[in-house]
């Protein structure tokens, strides 16, 4: 099992909203040791990733302090940032939700995805930084060993982390909020991409570590369309592991055939 480690960080841009500006805005890797606020911002978001935090699941705050040795006053300030980043939301006199995944949010990931994700591979193309791109290329070997390991939870993180990165070198901060949204969904609802049940299921995964292989060639070599057309391929690779997670088998069984107790 992977084990999730706080010092590697998700990308997001440190912009004074990360606690502790812990994510120096390229490389993410966290060095040095992690305050206690900073180790409860990165386990919340790997624990709702990995949906061990399930959508709408209750967040306790005094449960949340006491684990993590903090007052309240911290242990909120968290819960409002992971709010404002899409992870949670936070209702008046109620608390804090996982955020949930309802038809509209499905809807609307399925209609917007596509043509962010294309847009963010063609900036990051325009756009990148050599920092970012030796980011990328170590994002790709965690997920390539997540693979080799049928690690779930590790893949899932780093495919993530690889996305945010390339995001990160789009530049654009009218796309960064929508991808940011997106990918934290598309990792959950993912989850059935990363367990594999058939041969051809497995065929895909090894193709999806392949397109993040031809992601860093487009962007090394300052390819704008390939990296664009990509995006559209590696989306059709996915979509229909992710509907499955929408759109689940029946059943095996006769409901006629139950006897009454």
């Amino acid at each position: 099992m992977f084990h999730f480690d706080s010092k590697w960080c998700d990308g997001t841009r440190n912009d004074g909203a990360d606690p502790g500006g812990s994510l120096g805005g390229l490389t993410g890797l966290k060095t040095g040791k992690m305050s206690k606020k900073e180790k409860l911002y990165n386990d919340l978001k790997h624990r709702i990733l990995t949906l061990d935090l399930e959508p709408g699941a209750n967040l306790d705050e005094t449960r949340l302090g006491e684990e993590y040795a903090l007052s309240r006053t911290p242990v909120r300030d968290i819960l409002r940032q992971l709010a404002g980043e899409g992870y949670l939301i936070i209702e008046e006199n109620r608390g804090a939700f996982v955020a949930p995944m309802s038809h509209k949010t499905l809807r609307d990931f399925f209609l917007t995805a596509p043509p962010v994700y294309a847009s963010i591979a063609a900036l990051a193309v325009d756009n990148w930084k050599p920092a970012q791109l030796a980011a990328l290329k170590e994002a790709q070997e965690g997920f390539r060993k997540g693979i080799e390991a049928s690690d779930v939870d590790q893949m899932a993180f780093y495919n993530n982390r690889f996305h945010l990165i390339m995001g990160e070198m789009a530049d654009n901060q009218y796309l960064w909020p929508s991808l940011q949204r997106l990918l934290i969904d598309h990792a959950r609802i993912g989850q059935t991409f990363y367990s594999p049940r058939n041969e051809s299921l497995s065929e895909r995964l090894s193709e999806a570590c392949d397109h993040h292989d031809l992601f860093i060639a487009a962007i090394e070599n300052r390819d704008r369309e390939t990296a664009r057309r990509l995006a559209f391929d590696h989306w059709e690779l996915s979509r229909d592991s992710i509907e499955m997670f929408v759109r689940p088998d029946p059943l095996d069984m006769d409901i006629t055939q139950l006897k009454a107790v």
